[in-house]
């Protein structure tokens, strides 16, 4: 029999978020799917320049303006989590995700694509850091595993949201309407998953709401750049991987099914994904160096694999090039988390993404500028070379770094 004073203590039990068994998975979903709608639009950009006469410069500035909203949610959603809570983060960059997919049910114009592209950087942006947050608070204890269980989530949720934009584009009556309806139905039913959620973060900080400052300590910059030189290489290529290749891919290849170009992105991030889950035990800085020589090695492979016109050479090079993404980015991330001080970490993450984002960005930009003036065939090589290099300088400066990871 339960006594009337044990009450409140059962009551607050069942008011703890970790009563909650399924807000850790739900959380890691809806990381999964808010990365997944950041790249599904990648089947369609060819749909879009075909239809309405855009040219690469345009498709990759819409692909970019999302990496910018993406860097501005990333400084200032961690600070506003820690002042209101995550579920109220979560929840309003939830509806942003909602809202920009509407837009991009009923675009009809270069600028719609615009504003639903910013308004799912922001959403994503803020998804990322509230929602890694939230799963420290749900399994503080778990660091290293949720570490790998999102880098796994993210990629499985780009993998499944292009080949699901892919197929529907393709296949049903409404390709620029359909892969948005369904993907927009999944965020809704999230959605309601993460108003059932308990706050997982009761310790509010006070005062006004500040942007995480970039800042490097001076003891880990060699560190730093190691990581950041990597990180930029990997998440340049990301960015046109998302914004070009696959039409590159169908018109080298010839394969001019939707399928075929959203199949060459996902076999990248599914394979970045096994990479993730089977990795984990491996030393962070030496996987990162793997990565940074493998991703500088597929990426000169990606050369011959398009000029061969065999879309089984493409597909393979693709798989290798997703692995070695996992191997690079993973292995930076976790090697800068194992050595940049715990007092320090708000503004070197900052820096970090700040860097990451950029190079998502401003490479992808000027690839397309060079598309529209040279043909995307023709700047391509370029492309690929220099992003090897970085990669090189990356594993160069790993080399020199005798720093423990």
């Amino acid at each position: 029999m339960t006594s009337a004073a044990a009450t409140p203590a059962v009551d607050a039990l069942a008011d703890s978020p970790e009563v909650q068994r399924w807000a850790y998975g739900l959380v890691l979903t809806l990381t999964g799917i808010a990365l997944g709608v950041s790249g599904m639009p990648a089947p369609l950009y060819g749909i879009y320049q075909s239809e309405w006469h855009l040219t690469p410069l345009t498709t990759t500035v819409v692909f970019a303006v999302y990496a910018f909203a993406a860097l501005g949610a990333v400084l200032v959603s961690g600070t506003i989590s820690d002042s209101v809570g995550r579920k109220p983060v979560l929840l309003a960059a939830t509806v942003t995700l909602v809202v920009g997919l509407v837009i991009f049910l009923f675009a009809s114009n270069v600028w719609m694509l615009l504003a639903a592209r910013t308004l799912h950087g922001a959403a994503v942006g803020s998804i990322v850091v509230a929602g890694a947050a939230a799963l420290m608070d749900l399994r503080p204890d778990h660091g290293r595993r949720t570490g790998q269980l999102s880098g796994v989530a993210f990629n499985i949720g780009i993998t499944f949201a292009i080949l699901c934009s892919s197929l529907l584009a393709q296949y049903s009556p409404y390709p620029l309407r359909l892969p948005f309806v369904v993907i927009g139905a999944l965020v809704v039913a999230i959605g309601i998953g993460v108003l059932a959620l308990r706050e997982t973060h009761t310790d509010r900080t006070s005062g006004p709401l500040r942007i995480a400052k970039p800042s490097v300590p001076a003891e880990i910059r060699t560190d730093f750049w190691f990581a950041a030189l990597g990180v930029m290489a990997s998440w340049s290529v990301l960015g046109v991987l998302l914004s070009l290749f696959p039409t590159l891919a169908a018109a080298r290849t010839g394969v001019h099914n939707l399928v075929f170009g959203g199949a060459v992105v996902a076999v990248s991030a599914f394979a970045a994904a096994l990479v993730q889950m089977v990795v984990t035990d491996l030393e962070a800085r030496r996987a990162a160096l793997i990565g940074d020589v493998a991703m500088a090695a597929t990426l000169l492979l990606t050369i011959p694999a398009l000029i061969s016109h065999n879309p089984y050479a493409v597909f393979a090079v693709s798989a290798a090039l997703g692995g070695a993404f996992g191997l690079s980015f993973g292995g930076s991330l976790r090697h800068l988390s194992n050595v940049v001080p715990a007092d320090r970490r708000g503004e070197t993450m900052s820096a970090y993404y700040l860097l990451a984002y950029s190079a998502m960005a401003f490479p992808t930009i000027a690839a397309g500028a060079a598309a529209t003036e040279w043909g995307l065939a023709a700047i391509y090589p370029w492309f690929a070379a220099a992003a090897a290099l970085a990669c090189v300088a990356a594993a160069v400066l790993g080399l020199r770094n005798t720093s423990p990871a």
